[in-house]
């Protein structure tokens, strides 16, 4: 592992988006306006774009690195863990979906040790990943943007990512299922 792979451009990004993660935790915390829900609005808005970023400029410019594709995961997870969990000062219906995260997490993390262990690898997230991972993102962005939301409302959204999060966990259990027994 060379010394300059650890300065790429998408690695600085994924750098500067654990950076953040303070940041939000922070102004979401200590909110008590529009304009302060805006703000963390913002930084978790801010973290999206170089989350984004960071996957366009290491495939288009050949900029991947082995510790780009380890940082990447950590910091959107780490930032996943940190919204979900401030949303649960809030409302404690997050927790449903904040737990439902965690075992799928868990689970993946679990099957691709046991992947690599036998010399193979997923190689990415699948569409219905992608997909959970956006209605995530998308519920807790509606949930830090707009902080007088009903009960009624922040229930429907965490139990429409909780349905993606499940939806993903049943399709990765069969994938990991057909790639063991290969």
């Amino acid at each position: 592992m060379a010394k300059r792979d650890w300065f790429t451009i998408p690695n600085l990004l994924s750098y500067f988006r654990l950076i953040l993660i303070p940041f939000f935790v922070y102004y979401y915390v200590i909110a008590e306006t529009q304009a302060d829900y805006m703000l963390a609005t913002g930084i978790l808005l801010l973290s999206g774009i170089t989350d984004a970023a960071d996957g366009f400029i290491a495939r288009k410019f050949n900029q991947g690195t082995k510790i780009g594709q380890l940082l990447d995961p950590i910091a959107d997870k780490l930032t996943q863990i940190a919204v979900v969990s401030v949303l649960m000062l809030k409302w404690r219906v997050f927790i449903f979906l904040f737990s439902l995260f965690l075992i799928k997490e868990t689970y993946m993390t679990v099957q691709n040790i046991r992947l690599y262990r036998k010399s193979k690898r997923l190689d990415g997230a699948e569409w219905y990943g992608k997909i959970a991972t956006i209605v995530f993102y998308l519920t807790m962005f509606i949930a830090v943007f707009f902080p007088n939301l009903s009960d009624v409302t922040v229930t429907s959204l965490v139990v429409l990512a909780s349905a993606y999060q499940l939806l993903a966990f049943f399709y990765y259990a069969r994938l990991f299922n057909h790639m063991h027994k290969e």
